[in-house]
């Protein structure tokens, strides 16, 4: 889960919604508060398909505007899985994206996962390079699709 504080946002909302967008100098409007309750609510990395069926009729160019404006922003991060897909992820902190973690992709159903209680591996780089991203996602099977595989064999 990528958003600090979920419950609260979730029983406070909207107006806990409409302050995360302000603080992040972004106008809230009831589309970008639909987008982010959505993203909040899945409690994990949402991709694009994900969100359109979770809000029926909105325009995936507008949809993927709102995304960016929310990456830029820093209340959302992007992860894209083995399957090229990006897949979004809500959080609360303005000092910075709390994307330290790795993810887990499920090669069967697409589900992502963030692995949260987990740090990203360490690297050491040159001195003059400077890191503008990191990723690591692991993938296999999620529980759901790992049963559903061994009742079928």
């Amino acid at each position: 889960m990528c958003v600090t504080d979920v419950n609260a946002i979730e029983n406070e909302a909207p107006s806990v919604l409409k302050t995360m967008l302000r603080d992040a100098g972004l106008s809230a409007t009831s589309l970008r508060l639909g987008i982010l309750r959505c993203l909040i609510a899945a409690r994990r990395p949402l991709s694009h398909a994900e969100i359109q069926n979770d809000m029926p009729g909105l325009d995936r160019v507008t949809l993927y505007r709102t995304l960016s404006a929310f990456v830029e922003a820093d209340i959302a991060h992007q992860v894209q899985g083995l399957d090229g897909v990006l897949r979004f992820c809500a959080h609360t902190k303005r000092e910075g994206c709390p994307a330290n973690h790795p993810h887990f992709l499920c090669t069967l159903c697409g589900a992502m996962i963030c692995l949260d209680n987990q740090a990203m591996p360490r690297i050491d780089i040159p001195d003059d390079c400077v890191i503008e991203g990191k990723q690591f996602v692991a993938y296999g099977k999620c529980p759901e699709c790992a049963r559903k595989d061994r009742i079928k064999k």
